[in-house]
């Protein structure tokens, strides 16, 4: 692990501490560990916010809607899997022997969780400027770069935003058509019973995003 300490430049004081942050419940269940990476995943996830968030806030000019946006697509989880892999986290994951046979160290899930579970390991040992430090020093060359774009979890995102303002949301199914094996479903999304927007896709989750997607570019007008 000395090798990705020397790479995001960290001198960790706590080792027991990034050991738990590689360890998948799989391998803590297996081992009979008293703890896996969930906690700090946890967070990990409530620091990268933050940091991304201010960054948006201190060096960019969009309104809130949309900062609201580009921040979920630099936390989503094509996002986070994105720098694990860069930097090579899942060579240090450790999972259970059926989840290795399984893929698990390349799981899009785990492999986007363990970067979170180190920001969080990062920020107990050695608090939040050096957590604050690295999170930038590996997300803002992304941000910065127009080239990549990351899918973002729009109805995460339209959480947060509805969240701050207090108001209601509500996804609602209204026409659903087509065999079994080729369904088209149409959801409307309402913010305080008012429709702002309307997603027609294969599958009801995929609709939910796309109602989404165009309520949040309705917000950030």
């Amino acid at each position: 692990m000395d090798e990705l300490f020397k790479k995001i430049k960290i001198n960790p004081k706590d080792l027991q501490l990034y050991k738990i942050a590689f360890s998948h419940s799989s391998y803590a269940n297996e081992h009979r560990a008293k703890q896996d990476y969930e906690r700090l995943e946890f967070l990990g996830d409530a620091v990268l916010d933050l940091v991304v968030a201010d960054y948006l806030y201190s060096n960019k000019k969009e309104n809130e809607g949309e900062m609201t946006k580009v921040r979920a697509s630099y936390v989503c989880e094509n996002a986070l899997y994105e720098y694990s892999m860069s930097l090579g986290l899942n060579n240090y994951i450790k999972v259970g022997h059926g989840e290795e046979k399984e893929g698990g160290k390349f799981k899009k899930a785990i492999v986007a969780d363990i970067f979170e579970a180190l920001i969080g390991a990062i920020y107990l040992d050695l608090g939040y400027a050096t957590a604050r430090k690295t999170v930038l020093n590996i997300i803002v060359p992304y941000i910065e770069n127009p080239d990549i774009v990351f899918f973002s979890d729009y109805k995460s995102a339209l959480q947060e935003y509805v969240q701050t303002s207090q108001q209601s949301l509500h996804y609602e199914l209204i026409k659903e058509e087509g065999p079994a094996h080729n369904k088209r479903f149409t959801v409307q999304v309402k913010i305080d019973g008012i429709v702002y927007g309307t997603g027609v896709s294969g599958s009801k989750k995929e609709a939910e995003q796309e109602a989404a997607k165009i309520a949040l570019d309705k917000l950030a007008i």
